[in-house]
């Protein structure tokens, strides 16, 4: 087994946070170094693009979320071997990541500029991308995105819908998901009750 070593941001979301979920659930060993948002600013001159999450295999530096979770997602046994389905899961983490692509520059933003550029996504992309992975999700069965079971796409989905239902987005409406693509908040209910997922967020809720 690699030695692993994933560095992201300490709190329970974000781009990082379905690697580690997918390490997790296959016991997977990894060094799970998380940094506050402080230090950043000079952890990011490490990588490659100023970006996190990275992963560290056997001391090799790698970059790109998605490519970190399908990795992640084959040592744990939650990436299809079939080459459609790994499509279809491919296709479900693509679409989320356009979604964060989208939204990530409002978190620059302060104000009535940053005011109005969530309200432009609240009432256009976003609704867009939620209704398509709802039908997605449907069509495939109402459980999972992929394969039948749980896969990587099952935890990119749920960490990003975990994150609009949180009320820590401002001029985001907690409700959008509930209002506009309710199977999805089924769909998180369902993953945050997996006995592996429970177990992980409790070891930190215990400290």
């Amino acid at each position: 087994m690699p030695q692993l070593k994933l560095t992201y941001f300490d709190f329970h979301g974000g781009r990082g946070e379905p690697a580690r979920l997918a390490l997790h659930i296959g016991g997977i060993p990894f060094e799970d170094h998380r940094f506050a948002f402080p230090e950043f600013a000079e952890l990011r001159k490490t990588t490659p693009f100023g970006q996190v999450p990275t992963l560290h295999v056997d001391g090799t530096l790698v970059t790109q979320c998605d490519a970190i979770l399908r990795y992640a997602g084959k040592l744990a046994g939650l990436y299809p071997t079939d080459p459609y389905q790994a499509l279809l899961c491919d296709e479900v983490a693509y679409v989320v990541e356009d979604a964060n692509v989208k939204m990530s520059p409002t978190f620059r933003m302060t104000g009535e500029e940053q005011k109005a550029a969530r309200l432009a996504l609240v009432n256009g992309s976003m609704p867009v991308y939620l209704r398509w992975l709802e039908a997605q999700l449907l069509a495939h069965g109402g459980e999972f995105f992929a394969d039948n079971r749980l896969t990587v796409a099952d935890l990119k989905v749920f960490v990003d819908i975990r994150n609009l239902n949180s009320g820590r987005l401002d001029h985001v409406p907690a409700d959008l998901v509930q209002s506009v693509a309710p199977a999805l908040n089924a769909h998180m209910q369902r993953i945050a009750n997996t006995p592996a997922i429970q177990a992980y967020y409790a070891k930190f809720s215990a400290k």
